[in-house]
């Protein structure tokens, strides 16, 4: 099952052996997310789990515990989503598709939107990198391959006419995890970083990167789950949907607090000092929403099919979950 029946444990071990005995029942809810500020949503939640003032658990009940899972990008978070030790992901868009497609379109449901922009294209200004064509020959590092942002850069070069395959092509596209990107950058063993933030800013402060090309419509995060979960538990993934659209909606209306909120939790995540300013910097690129831009969504199809993630165009119809 996706979401499980926990229960208090008594553990007994005989060499090898373990039994458990179940006591009282409790549901899980396994809920991922990135430590990017681009889940500003999950890392204020998760947060404020730590704090014992779960925003999600005060409002699907006291039967309910959430237990968070960190991923680099969300091709990993998706594999996660299959493999039945994950119910609801924060993830972009483009992975929420290549899982949509990959099921013939008939599983996997974005429930929420979450937020717009905070992806960019950060340039070494020293190489004068203006347009696509200057990057042949050229090293690009993006969070995983698949990912969001991986099939944004790859489908901005094919548009101009550069050989971009999976593997190689006219320039060379490196996916590289987001911690890596930086140092990577600062030795000139990349040329660019298509990525999120806080990524983005910290190539700027710390690695006196340029923004040549800025992402401020595009979809960065939804809220995705797949039709097992709301089979068995469409009740709890409404309540879900209803209370994140109310973090939304607060985070909006109390920004201070929640980047707070958001640079205690990468803190805590990444076991590093979080500037304010780098927080604060960041949320200006974003949008917080709770809807999806449908024809920005689209676009993403496009890019998917033109990079060879997708064998072909889909409908993205029955991608979205409307509640009752």
């Amino acid at each position: 099952m996706s979401i499980k029946k926990l229960s208090s444990i008594l553990s007994i071990t005989v060499l090898m052996f373990s039994s458990v005995l179940s006591a009282e029942d409790k549901i899980i809810l396994r809920v991922g997310h990135f430590p990017n500020i681009t889940h500003a949503q999950a890392l204020v939640a998760h947060q404020l789990s730590r704090q014992g003032k779960g925003w999600f658990e005060q409002r699907l009940g006291d039967g309910v515990e959430i237990q968070w899972s960190l991923f680099n990008a969300g091709p990993t978070a998706m594999e996660a989503l299959f493999a039945n030790s994950l119910d609801i992901t924060y993830v972009g868009p483009s992975p929420a598709l290549n899982a949509y497609a990959k099921t013939r379109q008939r599983d996997i449901k974005i429930i929420a939107g979450a937020a717009d922009g905070g992806a960019a294209l950060v340039v070494n200004p020293k190489l004068g990198l203006k347009t696509p064509k200057d990057f042949v020959g050229k090293k690009i590092a993006t969070p995983q391959m698949g990912n969001t942002q991986d099939v944004a850069c790859r489908a901005w070069l094919i548009d101009a006419g550069l050989n971009i395959t999976l593997t190689g092509g006219d320039a060379h596209i490196l996916p590289t995890a987001n911690p890596e990107q930086l140092s990577l950058f600062k030795q000139g063993f990349v040329d660019a970083v298509w990525t999120v933030e806080p990524w983005v800013t910290r190539l700027i402060d710390n690695a006196q990167g340029q923004v040549l090309y800025d992402q401020k419509e595009a979809v960065t995060t939804v809220l995705v789950t797949c039709n097992r979960v709301l089979k068995e538990h469409k009740e709890l993934v409404d309540k879900f949907i209803k209370a994140h659209e109310e973090l939304t909606d607060w985070i909006k209306a109390h920004p201070a607090e929640a980047q707070e909120l958001v640079r205690k939790e990468l803190e805590d995540t990444t076991r590093g000092k979080i500037a304010k300013e780098l927080v604060s910097s960041a949320w200006k690129r974003l949008i917080f929403t709770n809807t999806v831009n449908v024809a920005e969504l689209n676009k993403f199809v496009s890019y998917a099919y033109e990079c060879g993630f997708i064998r072909s165009k889909i409908d993205t119809k029955n991608l979205f979950y409307k509640r009752d």
